[in-house]
């Protein structure tokens, strides 16, 4: 099993990728141009506290360009740099189902129709999916797979309320419910080490998520970014951030309670640089994800197995 696992101690996306296209996977950062409602005056106008002005879309492509020249460009790209060959589309920037269903059809159809790509993969809010944009996406499901990502954060409504997430958990339970239903993947954004919660709190976010019927989870480091609601109470000595020892630990702990069967797509991130205050550490990705897969084996959780608490 570990071998399947390419050699990580969980169910990794890149193994995930491999043995659904028999081949690496690389993702390319789109940007379709849409707001956020919890940007454009309909929730509130800052949206969540820790979000840039990008809208987590600091690394997709520019909106002025057509998603087709998007993809291009950082297709050829990872081509030349990575000998890259297939790709998914992954809409990043701001809430990609907050638009009108006939110009969601049309950008999701051109992403779809570039013969490189194998997957699309959307960012969005539980409370941006009506009936119309579900039914939709069903039905490109069928011609090349669509995944759902939601940005769940945290299962603590305490929580929710401080990072101004905008919904309710179960919105997110009917989200879930309502894609599921229509054939389609979901991904859920977890944010580790909110203000405010505890180790305690984060694995009963685990705990919770292991019993809704998702499909692969990203565990995130929180980052502080320069103008940012989260940068000014940082700043005030609101709190404090983990050190890279304290985050793979923690790290460590949700891999071996979240259930075998959930891909994980990622288990740090890295803000932008130019844009990130805390914790400085965690843009030296690479070193942080060499240290987490010793970590592992050292505590022998690199045996191809996860022990499963729920």
């Amino acid at each position: 099993m570990a071998n399947s696992w390419n050699g990580k101690p969980y169910y990794s996306f890149d193994a995930m990728l491999k043995e659904r296209f028999s081949t690496k996977v690389y993702k390319v950062a789109l940007n379709g141009g849409m707001s956020c409602p919890n940007r454009d005056g309909t929730l509130g106008n800052g949206g969540c506290i820790f979000c840039s002005a990008g809208g987590s879309g600091d690394f997709a492509g520019n909106s002025r360009d057509s998603i087709t020249t998007q993809i291009k460009i950082q297709a050829d790209r990872l081509r030349e740099k990575r000998g890259a060959k297939k790709f998914i589309a992954y809409f990043q920037a701001y809430t990609n189902t907050y638009a009108p269903v006939d110009y969601l059809e049309k950008i999701f159809t051109e992403a779809l129709s570039y013969p490189d790509v194998v997957a699309i993969s959307i960012g969005t809010r539980p409370d941006c999916l009506g009936d119309d944009v579900i039914a939709l996406l069903k039905r490109l499901n069928q011609i090349k797979p669509v995944w759902v990502e939601l940005g769940l954060q945290t299962m603590h409504e305490e929580t929710a309320r401080y990072i101004r997430r905008g919904y309710s958990l179960s919105c997110f339970e009917t989200a879930v419910k309502n894609l599921r239903d229509a054939g389609l993947e979901v991904i859920v954004h977890t944010i580790l080490g909110l203000p405010g919660e505890s180790k305690e709190d984060i694995l009963e976010t685990i705990n919770y998520l292991n019993h809704q019927d998702i499909q692969g989870i990203k565990l995130q480091l929180l980052h502080v970014l320069k103008g940012t609601d989260l940068a000014s109470d940082y700043l005030d000595g609101k709190f404090e951030v983990y050190s890279m020892e304290e985050y793979i630990d923690l790290v460590i702990s949700c891999l071996e309670r979240l259930s075998p069967d959930i891909v994980v797509h990622r288990v740090t991130g890295d803000g932008p640089k130019a844009l990130l205050i805390a914790p400085l550490w965690s843009s030296a990705k690479k070193t942080v994800l060499n240290t987490l897969h010793h970590e592992c084996k050292i505590r022998n959780t690199w045996q191809g197995r996860l022990f499963h608490e729920t």
